[in-house]
């Protein structure tokens, strides 16, 4: 039996009019081109924050993330696809700003510091939230237009995001912190 919600959600779509229908996909897929392009970006970066990397945890997490992000890619094609529309890149500011970010944070800190992998934590989870943000906004939209294979696309990639998050915490809070806390310059 539908619930309440779901029946909201159909009655609006049927009274969407196909104008408005038309410029929400313009939307939605505008917004899967600009996070194309910032994970295929991203998928550059990464390396360099690994090489900058103290910590072996650091290290894991990160080239462990990368690997997903590669997938993360190959799903937002599958993405594309399943909303009949061809995979593409738009440039993403807010990505390249990120990364300008983090690049200029490794520059400012020094090489074989704990204080060096706080700042690429730092930087790995202002791109996290803004992934999390991203692919919350496309699932839900992608459920909207009633792109159930894209919603379920992106709600899998929307839950590595959260946890790519959740474990740089985890290596901040275990010891990284404390560690570069301590360090004497």
């Amino acid at each position: 039996m539908p619930t309440k919600t779901n029946k909201k959600a159909t009655a609006a779509a049927a009274s969407r009019s196909e104008e408005a229908e038309s410029a929400l996909k313009e939307l939605f897929v505008d917004e899967l081109k600009d996070i194309y392009w910032a994970e295929k970006h991203l998928a550059t970066a990464l390396p360099k924050l690994i090489k900058g990397a103290t910590s072996e945890d650091l290290k894991q997490t990160i080239t462990t993330h990368l690997e997903e992000t590669k997938n993360q890619i190959t799903r937002l094609e599958s993405v594309f696809a399943s909303v009949g529309e061809k995979a593409a890149a738009k440039k993403c500011l807010a990505m390249e700003g990120l990364l300008a970010e983090a690049t200029e944070l490794l520059s400012d800190t020094d090489k074989g510091t704990e204080v060096r992998d706080v700042a690429i934590i730092s930087a790995a989870q202002k791109v996290e939230h803004y992934e999390i943000a991203s692919y919350g906004t496309l699932r839900t939209l992608a459920g909207t237009l009633g792109y159930s294979e894209a919603q379920s696309l992106l709600d899998e990639t929307l839950a590595e995001e959260k946890n790519a998050d959740s474990l740089l915490t985890q290596v901040a809070e275990n010891y990284v912190n404390e560690a570069a806390a301590a360090e004497v310059e």
